[in-house]
């Protein structure tokens, strides 16, 4: 039989009301930090040396919405478990290094034609 006392269950269904301690912590406390965790800023993409020279000799704009984009892509890359990836669009195509978030090399239309990618183990459409 359950009891109420001062607004406490006892009996049989009392064990089964109460929180458990120490299985798992505390829910909320849990969720804030997952919470906190995709509110992080995006981390901002860097251009190698290599990168650069190549964006400047194929003719690539570097514009904040390209580097938006490519942040955008590290991100869901980094969901995935990514390391490596190609991040390519119709015009262009970019390999970047997931974990530094540095882009190593810039590609144009022209070039990804002939081109074999290596040493990826992702591809974003940007």
């Amino acid at each position: 039989m359950i009891q109420r006392v001062a607004g406490r269950i006892q009996g049989p269904a009392a064990a089964q009301a109460r929180p458990r301690q120490g299985q798992g912590g505390d829910f909320g406390a849990l969720l804030q930090q997952e919470l906190a965790k995709c509110e992080q800023p995006v981390q901002s993409v860097a251009f190698s040396k290599h990168a650069i020279s190549r964006a400047e000799e194929r003719g690539i704009q570097v514009t904040p919405h390209l580097m938006d984009q490519l942040a955008g892509s590290v991100v869901r890359a980094q969901a995935k478990g990514a390391t490596n990836i190609l991040a390519m669009d119709a015009e262009k195509a970019f390999i970047i290094n997931v974990p530094n978030a540095k882009v190593i090399t810039a590609i144009t239309q022209e070039e990804m034609r002939e081109s074999v990618f290596t040493n990826i183990d992702g591809a974003v459409f940007l």
